[in-house]
């Protein structure tokens, strides 16, 4: 069964307001450490026209169009938990979740006599008080074994913030997917049709039943390392699953209809920004956006423990 709408793994929105964000102290970094692939661009074809672009159909996975993005680089894997630290420490950086004095985590991940708090929508979503990038599950909690793995509640506003002091810039909508896809027209995931060809598990995504039985038949519950899994025909890590990735663009589910076809990039204006590529929540029985042409939104300053970011730049 497929639900519709933004549902149950995707990440939900913060409502509550953050105190005014700190002017950043900018110190220009060598691209952050990020591993950068160049890649050739060229006209492909973005979206798609199958069931699960249907069951999502608020989205806008769809209609299928030919779409050229120009060359750019992009980032082997996420940006880790190790490379955000390293921002951090030079810049001061406070994050959205700092501000607002808790984030969203998945309930499953916290601990059976964890205190009670404030369910988000879906209830499997919890409020955390003291929840942030250095402490994924609350102040209980610590980066251990897991600084090469995703930095997760970080909203779009950090995100742009680290690229810009990298100097480096998230990729649009289309040069993600153009990526994501690694050459294979037409295909569900960065190999092919198939979620686990030959039985071989190829990312991080929910096994079991959601959201109360995981097998972890894939080796992960919560985010697993930004370099776990082979890598895609371009080189690229975890395009789906493990963390849902920031996109530079604003969301819409219409604008592409008409929008350009050289070099697309979202509407102008709008409250929320696009994200590609499922999380670690991602299942088949209730939100299946583990595809390259699937697609979220929410609001700049939201953050949650399934969404990182990829950075990119210019050839």
């Amino acid at each position: 069964m497929i639900t519709h709408g933004h549902d149950a793994c995707c990440a939900p929105v913060q409502a509550v307001t953050a105190s005014p964000r700190p002017a950043l102290a900018m110190t220009p970094a060598r691209f952050g450490g990020a591993d950068l692939v160049a890649l050739d661009g060229g006209w492909f074809r973005m979206g798609s026209d199958d069931a699960y672009a249907f069951a999502y159909q608020d989205d806008g996975e769809g209609p299928v169009r030919s779409v050229r993005v120009e060359k750019f680089r992009i980032a082997t894997g996420t940006v880790s938990n190790r490379q955000f630290a390293e921002f951090v420490e030079a810049t001061g950086h406070v994050t959205s979740a700092e501000r607002y004095g808790m984030s969203l985590v998945f309930a499953g991940l916290l601990p059976d006599d964890f205190p009670p708090t404030r369910a988000g929508a879906p209830p499997w979503w919890r409020e955390v008080p003291g929840a942030f990038w250095r402490c994924p599950e609350g102040a209980q909690s610590t980066l251990d074994g897991r600084f090469d793995h995703p930095v997760v509640h970080v909203s779009w506003d950090d995100a742009i913030a680290y690229c810009q002091w990298a100097g480096l810039r998230l990729a649009t909508e289309a040069e993600w997917e153009y990526a994501a896809r690694g050459g294979l027209g037409g295909m569900r995931f960065p190999w092919g049709n198939s979620l686990r060809p030959g039985g071989e598990h190829r990312m991080n995504v929910w096994q079991g039943r959601f959201p109360d039985q995981n097998t972890l038949a894939d080796g992960y519950l919560g985010t697993a390392p930004v370099d776990a899994f082979p890598p895609n025909a371009f080189g690229l890590h975890n395009m789906t699953g493990n963390v849902w990735e920031w996109t530079a663009d604003h969301f819409s589910p219409t604008w592409h209809l008409n929008g350009p076809r050289e070099n697309p990039t979202g509407p102008p204006s709008g409250d929320r920004r696009a994200l590609r590529g499922g999380s670690y929540l991602c299942h088949s029985s209730c939100c299946y956006r583990c595809r390259v042409s699937a697609r979220m939104a929410n609001t700049p300053d939201s953050s949650t423990g399934n969404i990182g970011f990829r950075c990119a730049r210019d050839a």
